[in-house]
């Protein structure tokens, strides 16, 4: 069967606010919306007042309802509907590249929100290869599924998480350099004698702090709880111990003297 036209559906008599409303499928508010900006406005009224719309009334209301589904501004629909044809054409050319803009935008943000659960979910946006070959041939992949087991639900891993989303492989070359630069600082003053709480000790504490908040902002207390870890945790001390003889103990004290030089008492130290 053939769909019934506007005129067809509508009576001589015309439609009251609700017939009309209902036959465009928007509320009777939204009609009396569009007839206070004068947008489309009933033709009649009956005795007692009320509006009517009468077949060319439904037809420029669902032009209207139209427009408003393809994101026209109110504002904009009025002109749209009575402008000449090739103006119309020309403001709906806009409309179009504007709502491709739009596209553009959230297929940005849905890839960003793609990228952002990869990297909660793995740390970092390599692959297993870019890892080895950028970190080292001593690196192991799942050391990253282990963080995750053991820190992936607190806020550093998740503002870590964040920053590797927007990480390039050529961003994790400059940091692993820098690292690689800051431990073989480290070692070097270990092994010329550097005394913790002196002034090069403290300035490549703050530089091993400053390498930590690339990941998350570490605060110097929070520092300090790292550097426990140092000392305590096997696989951390084996790390340090295999680049200098006694770095893992020489780290902490030299972590320990820079925060209490800046009001932290290394002794009551928490993560915060």
């Amino acid at each position: 069967m053939a769909r019934e036209s506007t005129a067809d559906a509508v009576p001589p008599d015309g439609l009251t606010v609700g017939g009309a409303a209902s036959a465009v499928g928007v509320t009777v508010r939204t009609l009396h919306h569009w007839d206070e900006l004068g947008l489309a406005s009933p033709s009649e009224r009956t005795g007692g007042g009320h509006r009517l719309y009468d077949a060319a009334d439904v037809a420029r209301l669902h032009r209207v309802r139209v427009y408003r589904e393809l994101g026209v501004p109110l504002a904009d629909i009025g002109g749209l509907l009575d402008a000449p044809n090739d103006d119309a054409e020309q403001s709906l050319r806009r409309q179009l590249d504007q709502v491709r803009e739009h596209i553009r935008h959230l297929e940005q943000s849905a890839e960003a929100l793609d990228r952002l659960i990869e990297a909660r979910r793995s740390g970092v946006l390599l692959s297993p290869e870019e890892q080895v070959a950028i970190f080292g041939e001593s690196w192991q992949p799942s050391w990253q599924l282990g963080a995750r087991e053991r820190w992936g639900d607190t806020t550093q891993w998740a503002q870590s998480a964040e920053r590797a989303a927007e990480r390039t492989p050529e961003d994790w070359r400059r940091i692993t350099a820098e690292v690689e630069a800051l431990h073989a600082d480290l070692a070097a003053a270990l092994r010329e004698g550097v005394r913790p709480g002196d002034e090069r000790a403290n300035a490549l504490a703050e530089r091993h702090r400053a390498s930590i908040s690339t990941y998350f902002d570490c605060t110097h207390s929070m520092h300090v709880c790292l550097g426990r870890t140092y000392v305590d945790d096997p696989g951390f001390r084996t790390f340090f111990e295999g680049l200098e003889p006694g770095l893992a103990g020489w780290l902490q004290d030299a972590i320990n003297a820079n925060a209490l030089g800046h009001g932290v008492d290394p002794e009551t130290a928490t993560w915060t």
